[in-house]
């Protein structure tokens, strides 16, 4: 029997902004849990957690002060266990986020390393090297004694030393502990952080983000970073019902990305570089072709992902709702898994007009138009957008069209296209063999169904001809079969 994740469609719950329990404006775990019913409506699989640990919020809980505990803005951890119990009565597996790589500068442990105090859990040194935060300005931050420590993202989330065995001694014990409360697997932030080059050496060069995923870098993808894996990869292995681990990771190169895959390390990794890949039909492709040969490399599964909360909705990047839903039958249409960022079943759009008052990701200190706010505004459930009371971030007026009220039964609607494509594709089976098909177009099959995707901006004849005698049945398209920037699925002999 194949593994569950392997194929599944996993939903990402960006907490503070799926649902809101109970009327503070900010999403909860209460939230969340009143709306299984809809995800398992929907058709997915497993749903993955955002982090909803105690924190003081300086990068939206990705700065974790207690990795065993709920913080009260989400909820209780009996919120998280009876979460985690309905979700499997609905048929649902849950992932969590864990955040190997800093913790937040509340964590008791860097308190301890403030008053000087076991300061070997964190990376201290007497004077700083070139290292550039993600989100802006030096990675290095000086206390009152004159040690510095790094920090590879916010000053308020210092990187832990991970050559320290009680760091990696912890660690193992905090997976332990949510593997016991009943989650299905994590999704590891950063898993390409944790491990930095012997002896810190510079990089030599300023505008360190942009080298990272596409040149090597110190601080990043080192070999040790492997050894935790495997480690991690013997506790999830002792736990029963193929328990799993989702890398969030970036490497140079697409060889060593799979690195992370390998079958004794995680199980999946996140398909960056189809997600960056543009509307383009050559290079969507070879991106494809490339990640199904590194995957089956190493005899991994390869994962593909369209959004996130970390980048531009993908209608915008793409630049029409059009191609955003022939891109989402691209990719429910590919062999492994898929993941779906909450929203994008709707269609929604990067918010890129909201007032500057409430923008607050850190890592506009980098730059002001790489903030991730836009993509993070909360979900409109009902046309009258009363399901949130003053939103911590404001919904858009013109989303009551776009509401899971709005779209729910409506014909032709996008959330009827997810609901649709995600029953369909469970038929589709086997390795992809592609067929030819017309320039600036997609066409392939998998067993008895076929996806053809056309990419250009004037009609294609997909029909039964353009089968090449195959014959079939059109099951579905995202507008009129082989309209410009269309995707559409066949049954054929």
């Amino acid at each position: 029997m194949t593994a569950w994740w392997r194929d599944a469609v996993i939903y990402q719950v960006y907490v503070r902004s799926f649902a809101d329990g109970n009327g503070d404006g900010v999403g909860d775990l209460i939230g969340a849990r009143e709306r299984l019913p809809y995800l398992a409506e929907l058709g997915v699989d497993a749903i993955w957690l955002t982090p909803f640990y105690t924190s003081p919020m300086a990068d939206f809980g990705y700065d974790v002060a207690d990795y065993r505990d709920v913080d009260p803005l989400f909820g209780t951890l009996a919120d998280a266990k009876q979460l985690i119990d309905e979700a499997h009565g609905q048929g649902l597996k849950v992932i969590v986020d864990v955040v190997p790589n800093h913790t937040s500068s509340a964590h008791p442990w860097f308190q301890e390393a403030l008053r000087g105090e076991n300061r070997d859990r964190y990376i201290f040194r007497d004077r700083p090297n070139d290292w550039e935060s993600i989100f802006g300005g030096s990675a290095w931050t000086q206390v009152e004694d004159g040690q510095w420590y790094l920090h590879l993202f916010d000053a308020a989330q210092p990187d832990l030393n991970w050559d320290n065995h009680e760091v990696r001694g912890e660690f193992e014990s905090i997976l332990r502990f949510w593997l016991d409360l009943g989650v299905d697997g994590f999704r590891v932030d950063v898993a390409h952080g944790m491990v930095k080059a012997e002896g810190l050496p510079d990089v030599g060069r300023t505008g360190q983000a942009a080298m990272i995923g596409s040149e090597p870098v110190p601080f990043f993808d080192n070999e040790g970073v492997h050894e935790i894996h495997r480690a991690w990869r013997r506790v999830l292995d002792s736990y029963p019902g193929d328990r799993v681990a989702v890398a969030e990771a970036m490497a140079p190169t697409a060889e060593r990305l799979a690195r992370y895959v390998r079958p004794d390390e995680l199980h999946q990794a996140f398909n960056f570089p189809y997600l960056f890949t543009p509307w383009n039909a050559a290079e969507l492709r070879r991106v494809i072709d490339e990640s199904l040969a590194t995957a089956r490399s190493v005899g991994a599964p390869t994962s593909w992902v369209l959004s996130n909360h970390d980048v531009k909705r993908h209608v915008t990047r793409y630049g029409s709702l059009a191609r955003a839903r022939a891109a989402a039958l691209l990719t429910l249409a590919l062999p492994g898994s898929a993941y779906v960022y909450q929203g994008e079943e709707l269609g929604l759009p990067e918010v890129l007009d909201l007032p500057e008052e409430v923008l607050r990701d850190p890592q506009r200190l980098r730059d002001p138009d790489s903030g991730r706010d836009g993509c993070r505004v909360p979900i409109p459930w009902t046309a009258d957008l009363s399901c949130w009371r003053a939103p911590w971030l404001p919904i858009p007026a013109g989303w009551s069209e776009l509401s899971v009220q709005a779209q729910r039964d409506a014909e032709g609607s996008t959330l009827e296209l997810y609901r649709t494509a995600l029953r369909l594709r469970r038929d589709f089976a086997g390795e992809l063999e592609w067929l030819d098909s017309p320039a600036g177009t997609l066409m392939f099959r998998r067993g008895d169904l076929v996806c053809a995707v056309n990419l250009t901006g004037e009609s294609v004849d997909f029909g039964l001809g353009g089968l090449d005698g195959l014959g079939g049945e059109l099951l579905m398209s995202s507008d009129v079969a082989g309209a410009p920037d269309s995707a559409a699925w066949w049954k054929v002999k």
